[in-house]
C-alpha cells in the first residue's frame, strides 16, 4: 500500500514555519493529508495556530481534532540555556499532555544524535544517552519524558536523525558556502580525514513520514536516522570548494591550538562554534541507522556530498555572495561569525 494511502487524515506539526516542519507541511498536503501547524510565527499556505509549544491552551487548540502530532519545534544550541531546556524538554512535555488528552493516536518525536553525547564508538539505539551540554542534556530529557507517554500506551515513534541539511537550512553551513563563493580557501581541523555523517532534508522528511504511517508496533520504537553514504570532511568541503569553481582547496590547520582558540571564543561569545561541533569535528561521527532500514524500510538517497551540494546550489541561487545579517535564531538563518569573519582574510 502507498504511503499517502496509510497516512493519518489529520496531522498537527508543531514548529511549522521551521525548515523541517515547512517542508514536512508541504509533503503532507501533497499527499492529500489535513494540516494544522503550530509555531510562534505565521506558517504560510498551511492552517495554523500561532503558540508556543509550552503554551498547553495553545497546543491544546491545534490537537483538538488531530489523529497524529509530528513534534519538530526545538530550540538551537546558540540559544540561552535555560531557554533550550524549558523549549525542548518542558515543550515536548507540553504537548505530549496535550495530545495524549485530545485522544491523538500517535506522536513523533524529532531527537537527535546528540542524545549519544560523545561517544567513542558507533552507537545503535540501545547506547545509552551521555549528554555533554545543555542542547544534549534537553534532548536526552524530552526522550524520557516521550517514553514515559509511551509506557502509558500512547505510540511515541522518537526519531534520531544526525545533522540534516537542505534547501532552507543554514546555520553554521553558511560559513563554508560563503567562504567558498568568495573564492577562499577552507579550514579544516587536522588533516580533515574524519567522517561526519549527515542526512538530506528530504530524506528525513520520508523517514518522518513513515514513522507517522508504519504499523504502531513497528513505530513504536526509537531510530537513529542518518546518511548511509558519507565521505571525510576533507572530501565534502573540497566538493563545495570545487562546485564554487575558484580552484581554491581545504587548508590543515594544527587541531590542538585551534580547538583551545575556538573554546576561547566561544567563551566570550565570538563564534558560534560550541564545544559539542568542536570535538565533533575531531574524531568519527556516525550512527548504526540498521535498526530503521530494518524495520521502516529507512532508505535514504542522498550522500552527505549530495545533500550538502544540494543547499550550496539553492544557497547561491538565493544569496549570491552577500549573506544578510540576520540573528542566527533559527536554522534558516546563517550564524553569526563573530571573530571567525575577520579569521578569513588569512584563507
Amino acid at each position: 500500500m502507498e504511503l499517502a494511502n496509510r497516512l493519518p487524515s489529520r496531522v498537527v506539526v508543531t514548529g511549522a514555519a521551521g525548515v523541517l516542519g515547512s517542508r514536512l507541511c508541504a509533503r503532507l498536503q501533497s499527499a492529500g493529508v489535513k494540516v494544522h501547524g503550530l509555531d510562534v510565527r505565521e506558517v504560510p499556505h498551511t492552517e495554523h495556530t500561532i503558540g508556543d509549544v509550552r503554551d498547553l491552551r495553545a497546543v491544546s487548540q491545534a490537537c483538538a481534532d488531530a489523529e497524529a502530532v509530528i513534534h519538530c519545534a526545538a530550540a538551537l544550541p546558540s540559544y540561552p540555556a535555560a531557554q533550550i531546556r524549558s523549549v525542548i524538554a518542558d515543550g515536548t512535555a507540553t504537548v505530549l499532555h496535550a495530545a495524549s488528552q485530545a485522544g491523538v493516536g500517535r506522536v513523533v518525536h524529532i531527537s537527535s544524535t546528540a542524545v549519544y553525547g560523545l561517544p567513542r564508538g558507533v552507537p545503535d539505539e540501545t547506547h545509552p544517552r551521555e549528554p555533554v551540554d545543555t542542547y544534549s542534556a534537553a534532548k536526552a530529557e524530552a526522550e524520557q519524558i516521550a517514553e514515559t507517554f509511551r509506557d502509558r500506551g500512547l505510540c511515541v515513534p522518537i526519531l534520531r536523525p544526525k545533522t540534516f541539511l537542505g534547501p532552507g537550512r543554514l546555520g553554521l553551513f553558511a560559513m563554508l558556502f560563503q567562504w567558498a563563493e568568495e573564492g577562499r580557501n577552507f579550514p579544516v581541523l587536522g588533516d580533515g580525514s574524519v567522517r561526519v555523517q549527515m542526512l538530506g532534508l528530504d530524506d528525513l522528511v520520508e523517514a518522518v513520514l513513515t514513522a507517522a504511517a508504519a504499523p504502531a508496533h513497528l513505530a513504536n520504537d526509537t531510530y537513529n536516522l542518518g546518511a548511509a553514504e558519507f565521505a571525510t570532511l576533507r572530501e565534502d568541503f573540497q566538493a563545495v570548494l570545487d562546485a564554487a569553481g575558484h580552484g581554491k582547496r581545504v587548508v590543515s590547520i594544527p587541531a590542538r591550538p585551534a580547538v583551545a582558540v575556538l573554546q576561547l571564543l566561544q567563551r566570550w561569545r565570538l563564534s558560534p562554534v560550541y564545544g559539542r561541533l568542536v570535538h565533533k569535528l575531531l574524531a568519527d561521527s556516525y550512527v548504526d541507522i540498521g535498526k530503521a532500514q530494518r524495520q521502516l524500510g529507512f532508505a535514504p538517497r542522498l550522500s552527505n556530498q549530495e545533500a550538502i551540494l544540494n543547499t550550496f546550489s539553492w544557497w547561491r541561487t538565493r544569496n549570491a555572495v552577500k549573506v544578510r545579517r540576520t540573528s542566527g535564531t533559527v536554522s534558516s538563518e546563517p550564524w553569526r561569525q563573530g571573530a571567525l569573519s575577520a579569521v578569513k582574510i588569512f584563507f
